[in-house]
């Protein structure tokens, strides 16, 4: 009994001890978010800041303040934590009186970091053909209306070019590019992937102009006679559907995607892109102009090199085998010689870079 008396009493006393504080006239709060890993991935956003004030007054009434201190929220978002920026005076408690902000994150911006141009891309004419429609659209919205070009399917080997041509087809237009990879929407939870979808087209819509890029779609989109599909892909891909779909009634977005299979991806999926492009690998004329192009950027001279012969002997390669698999190991070998690339350094390269491949020998023609 007495110990009961005596906790209610220190509670007492506790509420008369913050009664007696001095009031705190202004509170700069920060999200800090959650203190364990959670499903809830993104802070939440007061829509009104009186309200979220009055709400913050009644929930923390009495609290004692310091910068750096953290405030727990347990009711709307159980255990979500706020840190404290500022409080003035210093030494005070939140009160009725108290004025209490919330630091927002400052909205994205259109800039574009992507200095590739469509003139950079060597080869793929068709395909940069195809995207002039969707640079249009990107220029001037509202001039398509319901025939705008929403959904456009990159397909082709690897290497070929086809994030360089979403980057140029950015640059270009100097409208920002959101990209992101589907692997890195599969998560822990079931759910949480389709949450980072709608963030994400929620984000563009902010950004409206804008391009959605989503590569290696195969590894979210396969087809069901090729695997059984876990809960959060499904929700993944449903997700996705739904946003492309266009269901959310979001304008001036383009969602493109790109897979280096096209031929395993689910038929609803594919059925959601008005247009698919490919990308093909470099016939001879332009391994040549590629090798040239990325010789010249070399630290190293040539010395006495062929490249011709070296495009000749490259059939069946991409642009990025050409750059990393022979080039640039070519400059690794002169190095370790410490000399200049020679022809033998760059024939070297090409068996085994078709042995890593497992790439069966090609006409040397193309």
């Amino acid at each position: 009994m007495r110990s009961i008396q005596k906790s209610q009493s220190k509670a007492q006393g506790a509420k008369l001890e913050k009664r007696k504080a001095i009031g705190a006239r202004f509170v700069l709060l920060r999200p800090a978010g959650y203190p364990l890993k959670s499903i809830f991935q993104e802070h939440p956003v007061v829509s009104d800041a009186k309200l979220f004030e009055r709400y913050a007054q009644e929930q923390w009434y009495g609290e004692k303040l310091a910068p750096g201190c953290y405030l727990f929220d347990s009711r709307l978002y159980p255990d979500f934590a706020f840190q404290v920026i500022k409080v003035y005076p210093r030494s005070s408690v939140i009160g009725s009186q108290t004025t209490i902000k919330v630091e927002q994150k400052e909205k994205p911006k259109n800039k574009v970091v992507y200095d590739v141009r469509f003139a950079d891309v060597i080869g793929q004419e068709t395909a940069k053909r195809k995207v002039k429609i969707v640079e249009k659209f990107l220029a001037d919205p509202e001039k398509f209306g319901r025939w705008a070009p929403k959904n456009i399917l990159f397909y082709g080997v690897s290497g070929t070019g086809k994030t360089m041509i979403a980057k140029a087809l950015s640059a270009e237009t100097g409208v920002p590019m959101l990209a992101v990879k589907s692997t890195s929407l599969i998560g822990e939870f079931v759910g949480e992937g389709a949450r980072q979808i709608h963030s994400l087209y929620e984000k563009a819509a902010e950004m409206a102009p804008c391009i959605i890029f989503i590569d290696e779609l195969d590894a979210i989109a396969l087809d069901r006679r090729y695997q059984d599909l876990r809960g959060d892909v499904s929700e993944i891909v449903n997700s996705l559907l739904t946003e492309m779909d266009g269901i959310s009634n979001r304008k001036g977005i383009c969602t493109i995607a790109a897979t280096n299979q096209i031929e395993v991806l689910d038929a609803s999926v594919r059925s959601r892109f008005e247009e698919e492009i490919e990308f093909k690998l470099p016939n001879m004329d332009e391994r040549l102009m590629l090798l040239e192009k990325n010789a010249a950027t070399l630290p190293l001279e040539m010395e006495n090199v062929d490249l011709k012969e070296i495009a000749r002997q490259t059939a069946g390669f991409s642009g990025r085998d050409l750059v990393e698999k022979v080039l640039k190991a070519a400059l690794h070998h002169a190095i370790m010689d410490e000399c200049n690339i020679t022809q033998k350094h760059l024939e070297e390269t090409v068996p085994l870079a078709r042995k890593e491949y497992r790439q069966p020998p090609k006409a040397m023609f193309s």
